[in-house]
Order: C-alpha cells, then structure tokens, then sequence
C-alpha cells in the first residue's frame, strides 16, 4: 500500500504533466481527478481561483500570500477568457493600452469585451474580478495579440478610450501617444467614424507632449473633410518642452522620463534639502564605514537573508571560515554577507569619486555593474551561483513577491536602465536623485537578484552627492517602506516614499 508520500508524489507528477504540456500554471478542475486534486489542495500545491479553476502555489507560502496570484493574473485571464468565449474577444481600449506600453499592473478589476458577455462581475480572489461586457470588437485588423492577450491595437484603443483615461493614466497615455509615427492610421479611423470631438480631443493630446505636427495634421485634414473641429487638450497640466523626444522608440523609455517628471515635484516638497558637498572627504568616508554592520545587517534581513552582527563583523575582520566554523556553513547567508562586504567597498570608491566632484549619475552607471559583481561572486565562486549569473542584466522575467506590480519585460531593461542614468546625470536635485534613482530602479528590476540591495546603494550613492549622511533603511519598517514602493509603483504616487525616506535622512541629520 503506498504512503501519503508515495500518494502525494503521484499528484505532483500528474500537476507536473500538466504543466509541461500547457506551459502554464492554470488548471481547470476537469484536468485533475478529485483525489489529486483534494490532495494537491491539502498540502497547498494549488489553489481554488473561482470555482473549476485553480492555479500552481508554492507549498511553503504563508496564508493570504498573493504572490502565485499576481504572477499567473495575466496566464490565468488569457486561458480562461479563450475557455469562455474562443476568441471573440477583447480587453478593454484602456488596459490595451496600459499592456501596450508595458504597464502590466494586475488590476483590480480586469474590463473584457466580448459579443457572448453577460455583463457579469466574476470575483476571483484577492480581490481581483473580471467584468465581461457585451459589446461589439474592433475589426479584426485592428486587434493585436499581446502574450495571448487580445488588445485594440494602438491607435484604435486611442480613439476607443474615453478622455478621462487622459487624466487617470497621464503618463501611459503620453507614451502611447509618443508610440504614434505619423497621423495616417489614426485620421483614417477618425475620418469613417465621423469622430470630431474625439480628433480634436486627440489632437489638443499631441500638442500637450510637444508633437505639433501630427495635432496640425489632425486638425487640418478634419476641416478639409468638412468637420467643424474643436481642439481640446485633455490632459490636466501642459507638459513641458523636451520631457519627450517626439521620436521616441521605446514607450518604457518614454514612461520612465514621464515618471520622473511628475515625481521629483513631490519628493523636492517631502525631502531635506541639499547641503554642500563635504570638503573633509576622510571624515565623510569614516562616518560610511561606520555604517557598514548596521547597513549590512538590515538591508541583508529587508531581503530575508538571516544574519548577524556577528557574522558580519567576521567577514569584515577576514575571520570568516566556511570550512571550519559551523556557524559560517549556513552557505547562502554567509556568501551574502560577504558579497554585501565586497560590494559595500565597491560602493565607497564610487561615493569617493562623487566627493571630488564627478558627476554622480555618470559615476553609478559606471560602477553599478561593478557593486552587483561583487555582491554575487562569492556566492559563484562557492557554487551556489553559476558563473552565467554575473553576466549582467536579466534575460527572463522576474516577479516580485507580493507586488502587484510586474517588473519591466528583459527587452525593455536595456531600453530603461540607460535612461534612468541619463535622469541621473542631468537632474540638479540630489534628493531627487536619491529617491527616484532608488525607486525607478527597482521599478525596472534590472537584475533577477540584489535589486533591493543595488537600489538601496544607489540611494545612499546619490545622497552622498547632496552631502547627506549614509541612511540605514531598518527592517523593522520594511512593511512601511515595501508599502511605499507599492504604491509608488501601482499607484504611481511618489509621496509615500519620499516622506518615508524624508524621515529617515532628516533622523540621521539631528
């Protein structure tokens, strides 16, 4: 007779199979038979979604952990929404557009069109639904399939949408309409639809983000087919000159200059202010590396490493010893002290170089390579990592825990990482660099590891740039600061963060 191991061993291998087969973690409740799937629920390998449908869960994740959730959202929504309608259907013009430009927050509610809706909420958990809406679809051709994701293509969603879209979602707005080569595609769909207030409205949009050529088109070729035309700009403030190229490629590119633009306002009102850069460059650097053991301690326990002053202090003292004392065998959490140590020194020499009047965005798009390395090598060098995990910038998607919020694709990173650093070189605020340095950076999510580490040097580089002191993030106020991220990142309001490390900067100057 087999144990409840054998037994639980067979359920997996059927989840594995079917994993394998559908390159996804969504089951229906017909794939599994009622004992695997009773005993797949029991030792919390899946999870109920709505009922017959369920996805993959990590076993040792706490209750209410949302994490499986957030990461299969958009798998789940593709499969399930195929199973419903085939595929007659559409995702609503605005969430076309916020995929389209990249902006894969899991929202609270996901809008579907299709002819066979019921204009029925289905609740799904963690208080996520889908409303399926009967109403018609765009043509065929205009239609884009996103990652099995059916969207309005670019410029019928932007037709599509209504104006307060405009307002709500200003910044993916303005990067969808920089995504726009030239007017051809959209006047056509404004012309067959006698669409005049929607051109004008369209029109007043690209004039707010500086394209005057295509609002000129708009304009004139409306009034040429006989349309009385009204220009109106729907966004709430006038976006200034040269915030966007008119001929930008990449719409991450242009989210993240949007981004910064209608952030650093916030944290200039919620931050000290500047002070000079310190002319007694020794000092500054013996007050940093008196930071180190309460740094490495709390940024190492923010990201679930266990370590101790202890520890940290051995590795410092070259008196840590994997081989012969048994404290130091715990590998992973060792190798990570002593690479937050390697990358802690690292980050000393780049603060050294901004201290004698290098520019400090240049300084860590140079260097920043550099702290990531060493923070890794020991861990490559034990074994636990493969020497393929230095190379660099990530080439697979990455998630992070419990965040609705859906790191940029690994195409985009190459695109957003570089104009991150050119926002760095150029801003004149070193609190703003500070924060939102830190904050975009972990909003890209460059690395498939040491992001919050990286940002978190980075932080603390850009205000050494502002003659601030080294800022030490403790993590007994992690739920505080990774709340603020949160809804920096979801929300797109700034405010939180920048009050949360306002605070902790003005501590450290009393």
């Amino acid at each position: 007779m087999a144990t409840p191991s054998e037994k639980l061993a067979q359920s997996l291998e059927v989840l594995q199979k079917l994993q394998n087969e559908n390159g996804l973690a969504v089951i229906k409740a017909e794939e599994l038979s009622r004992t695997h799937k009773e005993r797949l629920l029991a030792n919390g390998f899946i999870e109920e979604v709505m009922k017959g449908w369920f996805i993959a869960t990590r076993p040792d994740a706490p209750n209410g952990d949302t994490t499986s959730w957030y990461t299969s959202f958009w798998n789940f929504a593709q499969v399930y929404l195929t199973s419903r309608f085939d595929e007659n259907w559409c995702l609503s013009p605005d969430q076309s557009l916020l995929l389209i430009v990249g902006n894969k927050t899991v929202p609270s509610q996901l809008l579907v069109r299709s002819p066979k809706a019921r204009n029925k909420v289905t609740q799904l958990i963690h208080n996520t639904s889908i409303l399926d809406i009967r109403a018609s679809l765009p043509n065929k051709n205009d239609i884009l399939v996103l990652e099995g994701l059916n969207v309005f293509s670019l410029e019928s969603a932007l037709v599509a949408v209504n104006a307060d879209f405009f307002t709500r979602h200003a910044i993916d707005a303005r990067a969808c309409l920089a995504m726009v080569r030239d007017a051809s595609s959209l006047l056509s769909k404004l012309l067959n639809g006698g669409h005049s207030v929607i051109a004008g409205r369209l029109a007043g949009a690209f004039r707010n983000i500086g394209n005057t050529r295509i609002a000129d088109t708009i304009l004139k070729t409306m009034k040429s087919a006989g349309y009385d035309i009204r220009e109106d700009d729907p966004f709430a403030e006038k976006l200034p000159e040269n915030i966007l190229g008119i001929r930008e490629n990449s719409p991450y590119v242009s989210r993240i200059k949007l981004m910064w633009h209608q952030m650093r306002g916030e944290v200039i009102n919620n931050f000290p202010k500047p002070k000079e850069l310190p002319t007694d460059i020794q000092a500054y650097m013996r007050e940093v590396e008196e930071h180190y053991v309460e740094d490495a301690y709390h940024s190492l326990s923010i990201e679930g490493y266990r370590v101790t002053p202890e520890l940290i202090e051995r590795v410092r003292g070259g008196n840590w010893n994997p081989d012969g004392d048994k404290s130091d065998r715990e590998a992973r959490n060792a190798m990570a002290a002593r690479g937050y140590y390697q990358a802690f020194q690292a980050v000393k020499e780049s603060i050294r170089k901004i201290l004698t009047g290098e520019n400090a965005g240049e300084v860590a798009d140079t260097d920043h390579g550099d702290w990531y390395r060493e923070l890794f090598a020991p861990s490559v060098v034990a074994g636990l990592l493969k020497p393929a995990d230095l190379a660099g910038y990530r080439n697979n998607q990455v998630y992070i825990k419990g965040s609705m919020h859906t790191p940029l694709n690994p195409e985009a990173v190459r695109d957003a990482i570089p104009a991150l650093f050119e926002l760095l070189r150029n801003e004149d605020h070193a609190g703003v660099r500070a924060v939102l340095g830190h904050f975009i950076f972990v909003y890209i999510h460059p690395y498939m590891d040491g992001n919050g580490r990286i940002g978190r040097f980075l932080f603390n580089t850009m205000l050494a740039s502002g003659g601030y002191s080294w800022t030490v993030i403790p993590v007994e106020q992690r739920d505080a600061y990774m709340a603020a991220l949160e809804r920096a990142s979801v929300d797109g309001d700034i405010r939180d963060f920048a009050t949360f490390l306002g605070n902790l900067v003005e501590s450290g100057l009393k």
